[in-house]
């Protein structure tokens, strides 16, 4: 079986993903989890420490600039689902428009980033990595500002792991998440919203995460799988 980019597609869109088992191993499996693990978009919340971090660091983000090297560098740890197969089907995707990436960059050095498959209003982030300190908190804080600026209903997160859960991330039954990705296919987003700026200042960005805190909604920042 070929990992086509149109097979991935249909696999997202019927629930499923496809993992492999090591970096060296060909073989290919789907997973259809029983219980699948979410972020709520409008629950967001940035805490201090983070806020404090963004606003003195002001790192420069950038989006598929550099897919391939957030891919490798989500690849780059000991255990690793993606084999060679799997990361040159995402890139396909990606040259498609169907994939994208996020970057966090201190000066020219990637620090942080994020990559994920968009599908309706849901986006499936696939993983995440942090070379400095808070590097994936800092791709996700970005992520979730452009996804909620783009209309997205649904943010997936694969596999609730005790990590995840401290975060704030939420798992929902297979039936539960099945119908709410019906929902997010049949409504429309855009990962690069009309009149959304190149490049975000970092105090916009931190209060829209502050700000729906004081609505009482949940807390989260995450890193994927």
């Amino acid at each position: 079986m070929i990992l086509s980019p149109d097979l991935l597609l249909r696999a997202y869109a019927a629930g499923v993903f496809p993992m492999a088992e090591s970096r060296e191993n060909p073989d290919i499996h789907w997973v259809d989890p029983k219980h699948r693990a979410i972020f709520p978009l409008d629950g967001f919340h940035v805490s201090r420490s983070l806020a404090r971090h963004i606003r003195r660091l002001a790192p420069k983000v950038t989006i598929d600039h550099d897919f391939a090297g957030v891919v490798n560098a989500c690849a780059d740890r000991e255990e690793t689902w993606i084999n060679a197969e799997i990361f040159a089907a995402y890139a396909e995707l990606h040259a498609q428009g169907h994939a994208h990436s996020l970057e966090v960059w201190d000066q020219d050095r990637l620090i942080g980033g994020v990559y994920g498959v968009v599908l309706g209003a849901a986006f499936f982030g696939e993983s995440m990595f942090s070379r400095q300190m808070n590097g994936s908190k800092m791709a996700l804080t970005y992520l979730m500002h452009r996804l909620r600026a783009g209309g997205f209903t649904l943010f997936d997160v694969q596999f609730l792991t005790p990590h995840l859960a401290s975060l704030g991330a939420q798992e929902l039954p297979r039936a539960e998440y099945r119908r709410r990705l019906a929902l997010a296919l049949q409504a429309t987003a855009s990962f690069n919203p009309m009149g959304y700026p190149p490049e975000p200042l970092p105090e916009v960005v931190v209060s829209a995460g502050a700000g729906s805190a004081e609505t009482g909604t949940s807390q989260c920042s995450t890193q994927t799988s």
